[in-house]
């Protein structure tokens, strides 16, 4: 297939996908196993885990990243171009939209019904999609006792790099270990990365912070988003945290209100939770506001992984890197597994959402069944559902 065949059939993907994965990055990278593993075949499960972990050891969005990374695999540089930015368009442009009748009416088009139909379905997509993963990476005791471990360290609390970190080097330290080795130095080491990496969310909202407080300029706007995109790790809320420091208790840019509106916006939209900045753009600037935040969160996620992504392979080739690999899979499957228990608590609240759940996971054990069509499906669901209330 020619270099321009396989950019079209990357931006068809991820168009569609960006358009229909609701339901944050797990779902997202569940979504994206089911197209590109098992129906295109252009990665094996093994590969894909590679690839999801490297990207919870960069900033950014995570889901995003993922989309790049497979870009790139597939087509090069053009790739991780056209399918980062096909996936990333469709949620800009409903935020675009959603931000336009927040202006214009000063309320939110309502789409509660049709989120209580797909959500119940991603939870689905990710208990299926999870169950994959995990039979593929999770064949050995070491990788089930890392994921297992980490699994009780992020429901205790526990920050979300620490986790993928310290099994990362927990694996490591195992592979390094024998008796002419002794792990006391791989221990003391561990130990004293941990520390430091405690301390990155404080260092991060503090460097933040250096932006001097100013009246509101498009510049300004740029550089904020720039260094959230290039700082922030971790899940959507603590997004909310930086969102919430500068722009409504430092500078007085948004209201509260506003800023909740924003999220809310966020999360009901397909695709990366990080198209609340093009909300907050738009409120702020306009459309020149909306792109400028939009290129500034999302501008990080390709450099990282234009220069990540060639080590990958690279660090699997390694006995010693490819154990530190294992670990952060086993600790990446242990924070879907999470997510997955967090949203279904949300998410199947009565009999007709389990009901829908139920049928959702038995279609996608049954059947060959797009999980895409099962969003579809889910969704009108919920409208029907309302309709008989």
């Amino acid at each position: 297939m020619n270099r321009g065949a396989l950019l079209r059939e990357l931006a068809s993907l991820f168009l569609r996908l960006g358009a229909l994965s609701f339901g944050g990055p797990a779902a997202h990278n569940a979504l994206m196993r089911t197209e590109v593993v098992h129906k295109r075949g252009w990665l094996t499960d093994a590969e894909f885990l590679d690839l999801m972990g490297a990207t919870n050891l960069i900033p950014g969005p995570n889901s995003t990243e993922l989309a790049i990374h497979i870009g790139h695999r597939r087509a090069g540089r053009a790739g991780l171009l056209v399918a980062g930015a096909c996936f990333i368009l469709p949620a800009v442009l409903i935020t675009l939209a959603f931000a336009w009748a927040y202006v214009r009416f000063g309320a939110l088009p309502r789409v509660a019904a049709l989120l209580d139909g797909v959500k119940p379905v991603i939870v689905a997509v990710v208990v299926h999609a999870l169950w994959g993963m995990s039979r593929s990476a999770l064949k050995r005791p070491r990788p089930v006792v890392l994921a297992a471990a980490s699994l009780v360290a992020v429901l205790a609390g526990v920050n979300e790099l620490l986790v993928l970190a310290g099994a990362g080097l927990a694996a490591l330290a195992t592979r390094l270990s024998s008796p002419g080795r002794p792990p006391g130095a791989l221990l003391l080491g561990l130990g004293g990365f941990l520390a430091a990496a405690s301390r990155l969310p404080a260092a991060a909202v503090a460097g933040a912070a250096e932006l001097a407080a100013r009246p509101f300029a498009l510049p300004s706007l740029f550089l904020f988003f720039l260094k959230v995109g290039s700082v922030l790790f971790g899940s959507g809320y603590v997004l909310i945290a930086f969102l919430r420091a500068d722009l409504v208790d430092r500078w007085r840019w948004l209201t509260e209100s506003q800023l909740l509106d924003a999220v809310a916006v966020g999360q009901v939209t397909p695709g990366p939770l990080f198209s609340t900045a093009t909300f907050i753009g738009y409120l702020l600037g306009g459309v020149p506001g909306a792109v400028l935040a939009t290129l500034g969160i999302f501008l990080p996620a390709f450099v990282f992984v234009a220069l990540s992504g060639p080590l990958v392979p690279r660090l699997r080739r390694s006995p010693t890197a490819g154990a530190f690999l294992d670990g952060v899979v086993a600790a990446s499957l242990a924070l879907m597994a999470a997510v997955s228990w967090q949203i279904g608590r949300s998410a199947v609240r009565d009999a007709p959402s389990a009901v829908l759940a139920a049928v959702a996971l038995a279609l996608l054990v049954r059947t060959r069944v797009g999980s895409l069509w099962l969003v579809l499906g889910g969704g009108l669901a919920g409208l029907a559902l309302q309709g008989l209330g």
